[in-house]
């Protein structure tokens, strides 16, 4: 009769944290799932230690170790929380670094063109003959011309709010522009800064 009694208060004890092991996992779970996208960009060692604490949470549940599970989620909340906050602040500090990036890209970017621009202008006149011998001037416009282009799009990815892609097109096309200066005999690095 003893043991019978001690086997339904363990019973008793295991189904009554049921429910509150079973909302702690859910708890957990959401916002692991709402963190997990920037977390994965930004915190991705943290996203995995969590997503791992999670996993053992689980398979206790499972093992129907309800006790084990109500003990340890404070733990692995408390390290959900530190994962949002974690991921926050590398986001945070990533897209400053972009919008300092874009704020010198989009100060050059146009002088450049209009530097070569410019060049291209003088070499196209008669009188420059001899500057433009070997130079492929009607080519040089063209690469200008999709210069331009590709600095609309990256203007447009900044426009809305696309940060990296901005960068990335504007520092691609930094490059490129540099690349194209060197054929016209134009030093790029020697333009004022505006």
């Amino acid at each position: 009769m003893r043991l019978m009694l001690i086997a339904v208060l363990m019973l008793v004890g295991c189904t009554s944290q049921k429910e509150p092991a079973k909302i702690a996992l859910g708890n957990i779970e959401a916002i692991v799932i709402a963190s997990s996208g920037d977390a994965a960009k930004y915190a991705p060692d943290q996203l995995m230690d969590v997503q791992s604490k999670l996993g053992r949470l689980q398979a206790s549940f499972d093992a129907k170790d309800y006790a084990a599970v109500v003990a340890g989620a404070p733990e692995v909340m408390t390290a959900a929380h530190g994962l949002i906050s974690a991921a926050a602040t590398a986001k945070a500090t990533a897209d400053k670094a972009l919008t300092e990036q874009w704020t010198v890209l989009a100060a050059t970017v146009p002088d450049y063109m209009v530097a070569i621009r410019r060049r291209l202008d003088l070499l196209n006149k008669k009188s420059s003959r001899r500057l433009a011998a070997g130079i492929d001037l009607g080519a040089a416009s063209q690469r200008l011309d999709g210069a331009v282009s590709l600095w609309s799009k990256a203007q447009a990815a900044f426009a809305t709010g696309n940060m990296p892609e901005a960068v990335s097109a504007a520092q691609r096309l930094k490059t490129d522009l540099e690349t194209q200066a060197g054929p016209l005999m134009l030093n790029l690095a020697a333009l004022p800064q505006s």
